[in-house]
């Protein structure tokens, strides 16, 4: 990082915030813009040298703050930036400390000309911390956030937020934080070390008036790949993000996960777990929703195992993939204060051709709600090897009204119990199990004046099912079904099973893994 005075940077803000346009005084063009390409190039020359770890050590006392200490450090928002251009959007910056101890460069482009924005002390508000001895203005930032008047036009309100590795969070009207989404993914299902690749430095555009999205370039390091990205951010209902990157690896990387979501999952209908919690659900997501590359719709609800898993949806060119929060029923959740019925579902949408690969869906026990227990990526089959120039591209919606993601009925519920004979109350069987499930919307309505019509069409890995039934469940305004399985013990299986009616598809897939030990 270039070491520059206070008063150089203050003095080459200030000069770009008052430079009209691109030309010389004289009439003469001035340099070329700052380009998506210009970071392509940065990450290529960036790729070809060895990986220069961060220090690994903040200034005093930085180093030393508790989570309650950074929490006291506030940016204060009357000095928030991108507003001298009288564009709707405004960038405030997240100090350094705590968690985060990486830095990063965070730069403004007005005109395609980029100033970096220097550590100000006056730029936040410290609260009850005291730094007594003045930090450096290349200090840098842990990341950055962008307000827009998202839900009222007289208030800004957070839309995106880029703070730790290559971690971001947006949100669409009316929603709360919970999933997030990363830049890059590696070796999350491997035996060795799961590797985190950062943005390094950020260049975010000054928008214009009357702005409908703002743009983010990202550097991305890490001692396996570099990489350069783009963001259009489009604030709306459900807001989107488009993602464009190219990937330069400086050594193989079987095991890459592109455009890859974390969450949490504790415990829902399907899983429950005998907490002395009033609240009968705690999850900002409940299941992976999959449009495969044959337009195929499955839905495999979340789990918090007792141990690491990994499941894996082979594919050809998939058409989306996502993490759901598809309950939205505030009394499933009872939380005031952390509003699981308003956190949004994340859904990639490829752009372009991803060839064939799979969908892998990683949960990780987790004994509270406080952990990030859930990924979901694209996993290529064909591994990144160094000399290669990868370009992908996808879009990112924040989704509340999932009911609307395709127009057949859904898999609303999961529950599962012994299949116990009614009347009964003999020891249940741990081989034998009932999984019962839900389906509602779609077409599913028409068919409850002649139930008969519709069936149910079970399949399992392993094992053998025993029973099945299906009921029309008035309540719900579709059908309930069930279905039975036995194993072995040390076995396991994939359970997967639809509606139709003739040849008629109704639902998606529902899909679901169950093993005996």
């Amino acid at each position: 990082m270039t070491i520059l005075s206070r008063r150089t940077l203050l003095q080459s803000l200030l000069a770009t915030a008052a430079m009209p346009a691109l030309a010389q005084p004289n009439g003469v063009p001035g340099p070329n813009p700052f380009r998506y390409e210009d970071v392509v190039s940065r990450a290529r020359e960036l790729s070809r040298a060895p990986y220069e770890a961060p220090p690994a050590q903040l200034p005093e006392p930085l180093n030393a703050l508790s989570f309650d200490d950074y929490r006291d450090i506030r940016f204060n928002p009357d000095r928030a930036l991108l507003g001298s251009a009288g564009g709707p959007f405004r960038m405030q910056l997240f100090h350094l400390g705590f968690l985060y101890r990486r830095p990063v460069t965070v730069n403004v482009l007005r005109d395609g000309v980029p100033t970096p924005v220097p550590y100000q002390r006056e730029l936040f508000n410290y609260g009850r911390n005291r730094i007594e001895r003045p930090l450096p203005v290349n200090l840098g930032f842990a990341g950055f956030r962008l307000h827009y008047p998202l839900n009222d036009p007289k208030v800004l309100d957070e839309v995106i937020a880029f703070l730790g590795a290559s971690y971001f969070r947006f949100l669409g009207m009316d929603q709360k934080y919970g999933i997030s989404a990363r830049g890059l993914a590696i070796n999350v299902e491997g035996g060795e070390a799961e590797e985190f690749p950062h943005f390094r430095e950020f260049w975010v555009e000054m928008p214009k008036p009357h702005a409908e999205r703002a743009t983010v370039f990202a550097l991305l390091d890490s001692p396996s790949v570099a990489g350069a990205y783009r963001f259009h951010i489009y604030p709306s209902k459900e807001t989107t993000v488009e993602v464009t990157a190219t990937l330069f690896p400086r050594q193989s990387i079987p095991n890459v996960g592109l455009a890859p979501l974390t969450s949490m999952y504790f415990e829902g209908e399907n899983d429950r777990h005998q907490t002395d919690d009033f609240r009968l659900e705690l999850h900002d997501s409940d299941g992976l929703l999959i449009q495969s590359g044959a337009g195929e719709w499955i839905w495999r609800p979340l789990r918090n195992p007792e141990r690491k898993t990994i499941s894996s949806f082979q594919d050809n060119n998939p058409r989306g993939f996502g993490l759901m929060q598809r309950d939205r029923v505030f009394e499933n959740y009872q939380d005031l204060e952390a509003y699981y019925h308003k956190r949004p579902g994340y859904w990639v949408e490829p752009m372009g051709d991803w060839g064939e690969g799979q969908v892998e869906l990683v949960e990780i026990p987790t004994p509270d709600e406080t952990h990030d227990n859930i990924v979901a990526y694209w996993q290529p089959n064909q591994p990144y090897e160094p000399g290669q120039e990868i370009a992908i591209s996808y879009r990112l919606r924040a989704v509340a009204a999932v009911g609307g993601m395709h127009p057949g009925g859904k898999a609303i519920n999961t529950f599962q119990a012994p299949p116990r004979a009614s009347g009964t109350n003999a020891p249940s069987d741990p081989t034998h199990r009932r999984f019962i499930i839900d389906f509602a919307g779609g077409n599913l309505p028409y068919y409850l004046g002649d139930p008969g019509q519709v069936q149910l069409v079970p399949s399992t890995s392993a094992g053998t099912i025993t029973h099945t039934f299906i009921v029309p469940n008035d309540h719900t305004k579709g059908f309930r079904a069930a279905i039975d399985v036995k194993l072995e013990p040390g076995q396991s299986t994939d359970l997967r099973a639809f509606l139709k009616a003739g040849n008629r598809t109704l639902t998606e897939t529902w899909t679901y893994p169950w093993s005996v030990d």
